[in-house]
């Protein structure tokens, strides 16, 4: 995938990416490196992955920040907020990618604690750091977007659940954000070819990738929804605060 964004666009800005070690998060982090911001790369257990990543980063003469942290614990939060206002002095760009809810062995409610909860508590910690003109970027899926009006398979309905409480919860938080003249909008992407949600869907649910990518056309890959990622950071926001990425016509909106 080409970079999306121009040649030092970002030259100066401060953006941190949840869950940027791997997958759709690493490479939007890697996006929005080229374009020349200052990244702080977050990892939950897969600190040598972001520390590889990093130190690429670095080459392209930015700077990168690695902080680990366990965004259900405020606490942790917190400490990762605090590195990043001693080593960048705030923050232009929040990232919200990091999500989950369908790893073996959590408790229960761990779905509703990530993917809502958790997105609020980074909201609030990093909020301090963001003056004017910065943004917010919420990453969902169509299959969690639009689990009000269209069903999903089983499997991922704790999750598409979950994850449209945190979509709404943000979106009320809009007003005061715009206050403080922080942009925000979410980027929703159909099932990723690629992801670790996508390998396990397919696994409980064999042939559901296959089903949904002939009712789609086509899905797009990591690289292609991270570079839409790192577009909804930069380009203007819609009026309704949402770019929808890919096809949507089996959705009912």
């Amino acid at each position: 995938m080409s970079q999306p964004l121009e040649p030092n666009s970002l030259a100066g800005r401060r953006a941190l990416v949840t869950g940027s070690s791997r997958g759709i998060g690493a490479d939007t982090v890697r996006y929005l490196a080229e374009a020349g911001a200052d990244v702080v790369i977050n990892f939950r257990n897969k600190a040598p992955r972001a520390e590889k990543l990093a130190g690429q980063l670095r080459e392209l003469g930015v700077r990168a920040l690695v902080q680990g942290a366990d965004l259900t614990d405020p606490a942790s939060v917190g400490a990762m907020m605090d590195a990043v206002r001693s080593e960048f002095g705030g923050l232009d760009i929040l990232v919200l990618n990091a999500s989950g809810g369908m790893e073996s062995g959590m408790e229960e409610d761990y779905a509703l604690k990530l993917n809502r909860d958790a997105q609020l508590t980074v909201l609030d910690a990093a909020l301090p750091l963001m003056g004017e003109g910065s943004r917010v970027v919420f990453v969902t899926s169509h299959q969690a977007h639009f689990i009000r009006t269209t069903p999903t398979m089983p499997e991922y309905e704790p999750v598409a659940l979950s994850k449209r409480a945190g979509e709404d919860a943000l979106r009320e938080r809009i007003p005061e954000l715009a206050e403080r003249g922080v942009e925000f909008v979410v980027v929703s992407g159909d099932m990723i070819e690629g992801t670790v949600t996508a390998t396990l869907l397919n696994r409980m649910n064999p042939g559901a990738i296959e089903e949904r990518r002939e009712q789609a056309g086509r899905l797009y890959n990591v690289s292609e929804f991270a570079a839409e990622v790192a577009l909804a950071a930069t380009e203007p926001v819609p009026e309704d605060h949402t770019r929808l990425t890919g096809d949507t016509s089996s959705f009912a909106g």
